[in-house]
């Protein structure tokens, strides 16, 4: 059975083209129209736009990878995030 680890959620970056990213992350900072904001674990139901801006993965505690977006939307509902983006340029 493999599950949800501990301390983790479910993430998906996609655009229309592509899939960006899907796995289990620790947490993801998002560049929000009103300000940057985080979601993590089990974060509240959410529905969000995206503004131009970096968002960074955190893949664990010490790992993360960072995407420059060109705006879009953030579903978070039952410990997945959903982000629906234009475009995505991988910055490391």
């Amino acid at each position: 059975m493999g599950g949800v680890r501990r301390g983790l959620m479910q993430l998906d970056i996609l655009t229309p083209e592509r899939k960006v990213f899907s796995g289990q992350v620790y947490g993801i900072l998002l560049p929000g129209t009103e300000g940057s904001f985080e979601l993590l674990e089990n974060h509240a139901p959410i529905i969000a736009s995206l503004g131009k801006g970096k968002m960074k993965v955190l893949k664990d505690k010490t790992n993360s990878e960072t995407f420059e977006i060109s705006g879009g939307f953030v579903e978070m509902l039952n410990n997945k995030a959903s982000v629906l983006i234009e475009d995505a340029t991988a910055l490391g």
